[in-house]
């Protein structure tokens, strides 16, 4: 009997810290990676032990809010367990696992590439759980796996989704389910928050900002007509210029005109930190004081089926491909030099 092709699929995500003393060396991992602070090891490294000191209490003080820890692994791992049950559908004639690869905190990427090795697969799909590709993310990632990896299979990687069906759905339907359940307050605008980026990294030909804004776009129109919306960008740090809008002024501004706000995180997958203390709490709380007459928070897609349904279509899309291979029709502008389809990576 012939033994099945075995099939790894590697998930990225950011990773979080999984308990108070965790946070310090979480944040160090952060502010220490190249694509986060640019400049040479010598002088990014004190500026990450800098920032990690001085952020410990505050960032304690917000994972506290959550029990203490991020839920990113555990929403991470119900996804892994969901999308091998769709593989499984899917591909009956491959046996298919996956693991998790956490740039910033357990599991790290240098744990799961031996657990990887040893599992010795045929084929590896590197699948980011970040739909919108950029530097600061699905790129850091990349190189971080490339540069541990040394083991078996042919790897492919999935670039970016930002205008997938099955991820678009899932958006529409989350976006409806949650309105309609807030009795459909009107009038109201649908306020798409994502995390912000300096300037400079989108200027430097980052393609995420027009990502979002796509995903954006393509999520309205799938909800029909009638919907105000808009898009912002959350969770600025430091004194870069960041791009905007920003959603604290766009939650005040629609909170002046008397619009209720429903508020979607486009960007984010999972549940963590940015959703359910930024957003959640903090976000909420300048709404009610700006007058806003209805904050709705549309939850992040989890384990929506359309969305692992679209994961699971990726992989299985990206098998046959040689380099990267977007899980959708994508395809970059020439300007926004830093994607890999448009530095010249094969389809």
């Amino acid at each position: 009997m012939t033994a099945r092709k075995k099939v790894a699929v590697v998930l990225f995500n950011l990773g979080g810290p999984d308990g108070p003393d965790a946070v310090r060396p979480f944040l160090f991992n952060l502010f220490r990676d190249k694509a986060i602070i640019g400049a040479p090891a010598i002088i990014r490294y004190p500026i990450a032990a800098l920032i990690s000191t001085t952020r410990e209490k505050s960032a304690q003080a917000n994972y506290a809010m959550m029990g203490g820890g991020s839920p990113l692994l555990p929403e991470t791992q119900k996804q892994a367990a969901a999308l091998e049950a769709s593989l499984a559908e899917a591909m009956p004639e491959a046996e298919t696992k996956c693991f998790i690869a956490m740039r910033y905190w357990k599991p790290l990427t240098d744990e799961t590439a031996k657990a990887v090795k040893a599992w010795a697969p045929d084929e590896i799909v590197l699948l980011p759980l970040y739909p919108h590709f950029s530097t600061t993310t699905t790129g850091s990632s990349v190189k971080a796996w490339n540069k541990a990896y040394r083991g078996p299979g042919k790897a492919r990687t999935v670039c970016c989704y930002p205008t997938d069906d099955a991820l678009i759905e899932a958006h529409a339907r989350l976006i409806r389910e949650a309105y309609d359940k807030a009795g459909s307050p009107k009038p109201a605008r649908l306020l798409f928050s994502a995390h912000g980026l300096p300037e400079k990294v989108i200027l430097a030909g980052d393609p995420y900002q027009k990502q979002i804004e796509a995903t954006a776009a393509a999520v309205a129109a799938r909800l029909g007509d009638g919907w105000d919306w808009k898009v912002s960008y959350q969770s600025r740090v430091g004194p870069l210029k960041w791009i905007g809008p920003s959603t604290d002024d766009e939650i005040r501004a629609a909170s002046q005109q008397g619009l209720a706000l429903v508020v979607t995180p486009i960007a984010f997958v999972s549940e963590h930190i940015e959703t359910l203390v930024e957003l959640d709490h903090e976000y909420r709380e300048l709404a009610v004081e700006a007058g806003c007459p209805a904050y709705i928070r549309v939850p992040a897609l989890g384990i929506e089926p359309a969305f692992i349904a679209g994961l699971a279509k990726a992989v299985v899309d990206a098998l046959p491909r040689e380099g990267v291979a977007p899980a959708c029709a994508w395809r970059c502008a020439g300007d926004r030099s830093q994607c890999p389809r448009t530095q010249g990576a094969a389809a």
